[in-house]
């Protein structure tokens, strides 16, 4: 069968009688199955996606059907889906059964949208190399020896090798865009508010937000249509109207764009990356686009921030997985205060602990103005000079990972070097702007790279255009 990029063609060859819904899924499961090895997956939905198909192939010849009729997607393991297991890659949560569907799921479902099976991921989404979760590392389908980027390893890699058409992922820090970028896909990462958080199993709230991983911008476009939008359960939800984003705008327009000099300055930065990303910008102005250098003095400040900030999010969000009301309990408890030790201890995965102890340490009494006070303020000086800057300019360009893929284990055992993966991605999780990482060019050792825009809070419609258009 035919390997799709886009919904487009799927619902065309359907139409037309080329294929039919079920034998597309049945191609799915069989690259699940051929593709065990990955570890994308921790559960597969075989059945009911088979049946589901069935029915949603008699709706589309009947003219009934969804405008994600014939879309396979497949959900990142912390986006709950009713009567189905949700953990967070996490064993505190193994085998628990979520009792409601998230608000995106609802409306993926209410569109016609199939839902393949959950994917693996960093532990409560706390990594950029997919290595945190007991169920064993993601590898990335181009070299297996390498990672498939983290939290949304699983996600991403699952649409990489053609397991599904896309998926949804969460974004904190980059957990979209930076697997995206190192599986060659197109990752989004709304504007916070845009998307519901509703039943998404909570890292750091105010950094937190689901969005799409596709094969093509147009995919993206059409599930951002679907998912975004005013949630009576979710108070963070913005009450804007949502355009109609994959309405086919073909826009003529030149843009005025900023590139952040520290960015392609910093040391960490492959020379590979920096010169596809300078032969980018060189494009753009052969194309009539004004393309213009800018200093950003905060960058060095936004990796300490973002960990201070999250980490101190997750010791409350955390704290509910107790071993008392649901999830894992130790065999080993002899009272209350045994049953919170012990349970928690044994739940949680070493990169967990790790940020929750941080989190409880910035926040305890005596460091809390040194840490979390001084953190919350330098947000906020980011947030004034990312503004500032998209006053004067649409878009703020950047790679999106200072390196591609690196190998499984070459960061394992530094924390330090492995949180600077996400160097590039935090500002937009910082600021709550939108940005997303598109697919430019492979890297001498085979493997993608990716280009990051940013823009102004809201302006996925023409972030997504531009992203077409380039």
């Amino acid at each position: 069968m035919e390997s799709y990029t886009n919904l487009l063609s799927i619902q065309r060859d359907v139409l037309s009688g080329k294929i039919r819904l079920k034998e597309l899924v049945l191609f799915y499961l069989d690259s699940i199955e051929k593709n065990k090895h990955l570890n994308a997956f921790l559960e597969v939905f075989g059945v009911e996606a088979l049946i589901k198909a069935e029915e949603i192939d008699a709706k589309m010849r009947a003219g009934k059907s969804g405008k994600l009729a014939g879309m396979v997607i497949a959900l990142k393991d912390n986006i709950c889906y009713k009567d189905h297991h949700v953990s967070a890659s996490s064993k505190i949560l193994k085998g628990f059964t979520s009792v409601y569907s998230s608000t995106v799921v609802e409306r993926l479902l209410a569109e016609d949208a199939i839902i393949i099976g959950r994917c693996n991921c960093d532990e409560f989404a706390m990594g950029a190399s997919n290595e945190t979760s007991p169920y064993g590392p993601v590898l990335n389908a181009f070299d297996n020896t390498r990672v498939s980027g983290g939290s949304s390893g699983g996600a991403a890699v699952a649409v990489q090798a053609n397991m599904c058409l896309a998926s949804l992922g969460s974004d904190t820090g980059g957990s979209i865009r930076q697997p995206a970028a190192f599986c060659g896909l197109y990752g989004l990462k709304p504007t916070y508010g845009r998307v519901s958080r509703w039943g998404l199993l909570a890292y750091a709230s105010s950094f937190d937000q689901i969005g799409p991983i596709t094969k093509s911008v147009e995919d993206m476009q059409l599930i951002m249509e679907v998912i975004s939008g005013k949630d009576e359960f979710d108070a963070t939800v913005s009450s804007k109207i949502v355009p109609a984003f994959s309405k086919n705008i073909v826009s003529e327009k030149k843009y005025k764009i900023a590139y952040i000099k520290e960015c392609l300055e910093h040391e960490g930065i492959d020379e590979e990356v920096k010169a596809a990303t300078f032969e980018k910008i060189n494009k753009l102005k052969q194309e009539g686009h004004i393309v213009e250098e800018i200093s950003f003095p905060y960058l060095d400040f936004l990796v300490p921030v973002y960990y201070v900030l999250t980490t101190a999010e997750a010791s409350s969000n955390l704290a509910r997985f107790s071993g008392l009301s649901y999830g894992y309990r130790s065999k080993n408890i002899t009272d209350l205060e045994s049953t919170f030790k012990l349970s928690r201890t044994e739940g949680f995965g070493e990169e967990v602990k790790r940020r929750i102890m941080l989190g409880t340490f910035v926040l305890s009494s005596g460091f809390f103005d040194a840490y979390y006070t001084k953190g919350q303020k330098v947000r906020k000086l980011v947030q004034q000079k990312t503004n500032e800057i998209l006053e004067q300019y649409d878009f703020i360009l950047s790679p999106t990972t200072p390196t591609p893929a690196f190998k499984l284990g070459e960061k394992a055992s530094n924390p330090i070097a492995m949180y600077l993966a996400d160097i590039f991605t935090v500002h937009a999780n910082i600021s709550g702007n939108p940005a997303l990482t598109i697919p430019i060019k492979n890297h001498s050792n085979s493997m993608p790279m990716g280009l990051q825009l940013m823009s102004a809070n809201f302006s996925e419609g023409e972030l997504m255009q531009f992203a077409k258009s380039i």
